[in-house]
């Protein structure tokens, strides 16, 4: 039998050490479409895929340790915040809301998102921010190769390095990094850090809550408009 609680506080405790994940889940989606606790709190969530996925409602959800797999995917309006580290596919395909990982994250962290914010205050992997569609995505630390690969729109924010082929085949998404880039991917350059991204990079760690870091001291990379524009002066090579 599931043993949950419900603190003082109002927050709804649920021990996934003794309540199957496919539960918690079904209850967190019920709570969207019915009304329910506004504040929940996941306990021995030891690696498990696919927590707290799918949700749509302005709830918040706290996970106390590591998550595995596609944590807080496809999130839409909800706060999700792991007090661990965080597997491949962290909040893929975000919609809206906020995820917000107060560890480290595997690779594909924020893939495919369209909206909403995912901060990750530790490092993030390969492939952070691939095919980025409109998701804001702040790393504290560092991103590993071909982050921001195809992306689309949306910012991502690096205060630490990023690796080999950063915005590879990038379109007009924009990337903003402090420390060194191992590489820049194909067609993606160094661009003018004006003070109107400045500006954006200060909101963005504003809503990330880092105050220790300055954002004068980023450089911004984006796309050179090169591969996926036709010109007629070449069209006898298409």
């Amino acid at each position: 039998m599931a043993t949950e609680a419900r603190e003082a506080t109002g927050v709804e405790v649920v021990d996934l050490a003794v309540t199957p994940l496919r539960d918690l889940n079904q209850r967190l989606h019920d709570a969207a479409r019915e009304g329910g606790p506004a504040h929940w709190r996941i306990v021995n969530p030891n690696g498990a895929h696919a927590v707290a996925a799918g949700l749509d409602a302005q709830i918040e959800v706290d996970v106390d340790g590591h998550v595995g797999y596609y944590c807080a995917g496809m999130n839409k309006l909800a706060t999700v915040r792991v007090h661990g580290n965080a597997s491949t596919g962290l909040a893929e395909n975000i919609m809206s809301g906020r995820v917000l990982v107060h560890g480290n994250a595997s690779q594909s962290a924020g893939a495919t998102g369209r909206g909403g914010l995912v901060v990750v205050y530790g490092d993030a992997s390969a492939r952070c921010g691939i095919s980025m569609k409109g998701v804001d995505i702040v790393v504290r630390g560092n991103v590993g190769h071909l982050s921001a690969f195809m992306a689309q729109t949306g910012r991502l924010l690096v205060c630490g390095h990023a690796g080999d082929a950063l915005g590879d085949s990038i379109y007009e998404a924009r990337l903003y990094v402090r420390g060194e880039v191992g590489s820049l991917g194909a067609d993606c350059v160094e661009k003018e850090f004006r003070e109107e991204h400045v500006d954006e990079v200060r909101t963005l760690l504003a809503d990330a809550g880092i105050d220790d870091v300055h954002p004068e001291d980023f450089r911004r990379y984006g796309s050179a408009r090169k591969l996926y524009n036709f010109s007629i002066d070449n069209a006898s090579a298409y």
